[in-house]
């Protein structure tokens, strides 16, 4: 079992670690209140990062509750598969019980999942066609 922690090696920290899972989404999960967006890593286990504007969530209060319900959520899962993923909210959330919240996103790790075992799984062509050369 997944030991129940939430070290900085499961989170999306930097600016570059973003931009990498936007401009390379290949798994999409929508909701009425969230937007999964992921992409596999190399790293052997998840990361996530989360996105909460002003816009959706007025307040600062409403953004921190939200927040702590997805990383709460994440955390309790079993073995989710390795990517780097996004939660993104959108409008509606502060209207939301905890309850509810959290039976969203537990939905919503389930699709992600399967989704992510629907995934065509690609070969590695970067290593296998540098390893050739060098011999001449």
């Amino acid at each position: 079992m997944k030991a129940l922690n939430f070290p900085k090696s499961h989170r999306l920290l930097r600016p570059a670690d973003y931009g990498k899972v936007f401009n390379d989404v290949q798994l999409k999960v929508p909701h009425r209140n969230f937007l999964i967006l992921a992409t596999p890593n190399n790293l052997g286990h998840a990361r996530i990062g989360l996105v909460f504007a002003k816009k959706n969530l007025k307040l600062s209060v409403q953004r921190n509750r939200i927040k702590r319900q997805v990383r709460e959520t994440f955390r309790h899962l079993p073995e989710l598969p390795r990517m780097d993923i996004i939660v993104l909210g959108r409008q509606g959330l502060a209207a939301l019980d905890n309850e509810t919240v959290c039976t969203s996103l537990n939905g919503l790790w389930q699709r992600l999942a399967k989704k992510y075992h629907q995934l065509p799984q690609s070969q590695p062509a970067a290593v296998s066609s540098s390893a050739g050369q060098g011999t001449g």
